[in-house]
């Protein structure tokens, strides 16, 4: 064991330094572990009278969405096909996106998570769909833009229906009536508003 030469600063037990000639007059609890580190708890954590809430995370791994999206991968329409060989490898000026992904309960065609947009690509059985429109609140609500496109569309204007995604991601679209399908976030709030 050394010991300190006289005038040198010493410290305390937290590791502070200290004027010579102060050692252990500071009031300072030394406590081995960081009190936020790693598996800290939360101040309402467990508290009485505390409510948890737990927030579902909705890109969770579902085996049986994930055999789903799989076998929709594998049975992709034409539209989806074409679609695809643009939109893969970072195509469409390095925006990256995946197919067939599970969200929630559902499974969309086509995400760019970082821009938080789906694209999808509908035939006619989904013209005036309830069921797509509940899916399309739930998917905005949950923070996802959603933009559609019919199969002629991609299969006749393939121009326009990239320069609309590309529109989208750059958020140089805005959801308005001109645009019917495109449904953002925003957009939902919007008609929650008006429907009040």
């Amino acid at each position: 064991m050394s010991a300190a030469a006289p005038g040198a600063p010493s410290s305390d037990p937290s590791g502070h330094l200290l004027p010579a000639g102060e050692k252990g007059m500071a009031d300072v609890a030394a406590c081995p572990f960081s009190p936020r580190g790693e598996g800290a708890r939360r101040a309402d954590e467990g508290a009485p009278g505390a409510t948890k809430v737990i927030k579902q995370d909705i890109r969770k791994h579902r085996p049986a969405k994930t055999a789903q999206a799989r076998q929709l991968r594998q049975n992709e329409t034409d539209e989806e096909h074409h679609l695809w060989g643009h939109l893969r490898a970072r195509r469409l000026n390095g925006y990256k996106f995946a197919r067939q992904v599970p969200l929630g309960p559902f499974i969309v065609d086509f995400l760019c998570r970082e821009r938080r947009l789906i694209v999808e690509v509908d035939g006619f059985q989904h013209a005036e769909n309830v069921t797509d429109q509940r899916r399309t609140e739930w998917l905005n609500a949950n923070g996802y833009s959603v933009l559609r496109f019919w199969n002629q569309e991609v299969s006749r204007e393939r121009r326009s229906v990239f320069e609309t995604i590309l529109a989208a991601l750059e958020g140089r679209l805005e959801a308005s009536k001109e645009t019917l399908s495109f449904y953002s976030p925003g957009e939902s709030k919007e008609k929650k508003r008006e429907r009040s």
